[in-house]
């Protein structure tokens, strides 16, 4: 079956965020496509499965487990289907998945570029836990909870945050499923994404995933820029990610509840995997949806 390697919301070798994609000839079982994850070794691996309906299904997989959303791979696997010749330019179509329909397409604008549109849910102000000063090195300034799981912190803008050690072994509770380190942009910040300047930067710690650190998070960006929008006053901003492979996207609030993200990727790796048998089991794809 094909397979590749990308590597999401970055234009150049190396950088941003490793995601393999696996196109499947019939419904692969779970235990299957968690194996594959666990060989890739990737902070998720996507896999596509054309239904007899012709509809497009897409799952996710860390290394550790399976994961309701991931806008990295969604990223990837829309590339992918372009270099496969699945996709064409200007053409909008939705994935089913765990998390409803996801619209995707190719960005006729700036050719190499992917849109998906992910979901978001308000931010919930929450007390900041006692014990997150210590495992960042500084005092929040906000702290919020989220539908999506993930915790958001606040941090002041002239914390280094490119030079935050990672907190992971630090963090407790419900900061262990993800939690977001954000913070402004000054306006003369040298970040510069599809030819606009940087407005905010974030890093995203999730190792109750299996992920000390993600390098560029599609979801957590989708979470926060309406935050940064109303803050800003405008409905796009430019998103940055300063992780050790770094990347960012221009995100674009579409509604409370939908962002629409879009970025490059650069493909390390196009070829073949040859895994054995890996079943058939449509009932297990089932949790895809476009509701």
């Amino acid at each position: 079956m094909r397979a590749l390697l990308v590597e999401a919301f970055s234009s150049a070798p190396l950088g941003g965020n490793g995601a393999g994609v696996v196109l499947l000839e019939q419904p692969a079982s779970a235990s299957w496509m968690q194996q594959i994850a666990a060989s890739l070794k990737q902070s998720e691996t996507a896999f596509l499965w054309r239904n007899p309906t012709g509809q497009w299904l897409l799952r996710w997989f860390t290394p550790s487990c399976e994961v309701p959303l991931c806008g990295h791979a969604t990223l990837a696997a829309t590339l992918a289907l372009a270099r496969w010749c699945l996709l064409e330019p200007g053409q909008l179509m939705p994935f089913a998945s765990r998390s409803g329909a996801l619209t995707v397409g190719l960005v006729e604008a700036h050719p190499g570029a992917a849109c998906l549109t992910l979901p978001s849910e308000p931010l919930q102000a929450m007390a900041t836990p006692g014990t997150l000063a210590a495992a960042l090195g500084c005092q929040p300034e906000g702290y919020w909870g989220s539908q999506l799981g993930y915790r958001v912190a606040l941090v002041p803008a002239a914390f280094n945050l490119e030079q935050l050690d990672n907190p992971s072994e630090q963090l407790s509770g419900q900061d262990r499923q993800g939690l977001v380190v954000m913070q402004a942009l000054s306006p003369q910040s040298d970040v510069i994404v599809l030819g606009e300047r940087g407005d905010y930067q974030l890093r995203f710690f999730a190792p109750g995933l299996g992920l000390a650190e993600d390098p560029v998070t599609g979801s957590a960006h989708a979470l926060v820029a309406p935050w940064w929008a109303q803050q800003l006053g405008r409905s796009r901003v430019i998103g940055w990610q300063p992780s050790p492979r770094s990347g960012g996207m221009l995100c674009e609030v579409l509604s409370p509840k939908a962002v629409r993200l879009t970025g490059t990727g650069h493909c390390l790796w196009d070829g073949t995997l040859d895994a054995g048998f890996y079943g058939d089991d449509p009932s297990g794809w089932e949790v895809c949806r476009l509701d």
